[in-house]
């Protein structure tokens, strides 16, 4: 379920889990509704509504603000919340956002059919939000959401997957827009699709880690170990970040092998935000 935070701040509308926005039954007619309240209805999914808060006009004046152009339109960009990755890009209008806000899942404005339009109405793969961003300039949006499966229509993750140095260097073939730690997730995915090709030459040690559980975990220590002693022994920020990423690589090598994606451990880490070390450290312990 979603919340829209009470004391919303000026740069952004936040939209995030807990409640959701009750919209009245005309919400296609946004200008009716200046001087209504909107009603936030707080609720979870095993217990009822407990109470009511009033957002007042607080939606109303941040969408009021938003640079619309001559036909009421924003450009809306979907962002996936736990890998940073650009899901697609299309146009919004007050009413789209508020539909996005109360369905909790991405709606945008067709300029070809002049009406809205949700994101997996057709193919399923909706895009379900958790934050709704307006930059500093009120002239775009973002939907920060998680999808349930491909955004393009061509079936790939993301719609964008055509990288201009590619075409300049003629390289065959698309790659996803990914940020650095999901490059590297994907390289190591490729070297283990490769193991099972013949090897000539000396193993990289991508390949070596992926075959030998020992030397992996081994390996995993003694890098922690290394980011420790640049607390321990007060060394100089790049070293730190260097075994950092020493401890990164190596980390991820292990998740490749138990098939364990990097989106997933962020999915645990964002839903760690509202629970505190010793509840979420307590309820493993009752599970076990």
């Amino acid at each position: 379920m979603m919340v829209i935070s009470n004391s919303l701040c000026p740069q952004y509308l936040r939209v995030s889990s807990g409640g959701r926005l009750c919209i009245p039954s005309n919400r296609y007619s946004w200008g009716n509704r200046k001087k209504q309240t909107l009603r936030l209805v707080c609720a979870s999914a095993d217990k009822p509504p407990v109470k009511d808060l009033c957002v007042e006009s607080k939606v109303q004046t941040l969408l009021d603000s938003v640079k619309w152009d001559e036909k009421g339109l924003a450009v809306a960009i979907a962002q996936h919340v736990d890998t940073g990755a650009i899901l697609m890009q299309g146009f919004a209008n007050q009413d789209a956002v508020l539909t996005t806000i109360s369905s909790r899942k991405a709606t945008f404005f067709s300029r070809s059919r002049s009406t809205l339009w949700t994101k997996g109405e057709s193919s399923k793969n909706f895009i379900n939000i958790h934050d709704i961003f307006l930059d500093c300039d009120r002239d775009s949006i973002i939907y920060l959401g998680k999808p349930d499966g491909p955004t393009c229509h061509t079936g790939s993750e993301t719609c964008y997957y055509t990288s201009v140095s590619d075409l300049q260097e003629q390289v065959e073939g698309s790659k996803l827009a990914l940020t650095t730690l999901y490059s590297l997730e994907s390289t190591i995915s490729q070297r283990k699709v490769e193991l099972a090709a013949a090897q000539s030459g000396k193993p990289s040690w991508t390949r070596r880690l992926l075959l030998d559980n020992h030397l992996l975990c081994s390996k995993i220590r003694e890098e922690a170990n290394e980011l420790c002693q640049t607390l321990e022994e007060n060394e100089d920020k790049s070293r730190t970040a260097s075994e950092m990423a020493d401890v990164l690589y190596h980390a991820m090598v292990l998740l490749a092998v138990k098939d364990v994606k990097i989106e997933d451990v962020m999915q645990v880490l964002r839903q760690r935000f509202s629970q505190s070390g010793i509840e979420e450290k307590s309820s493993r312990r009752s599970e076990g």
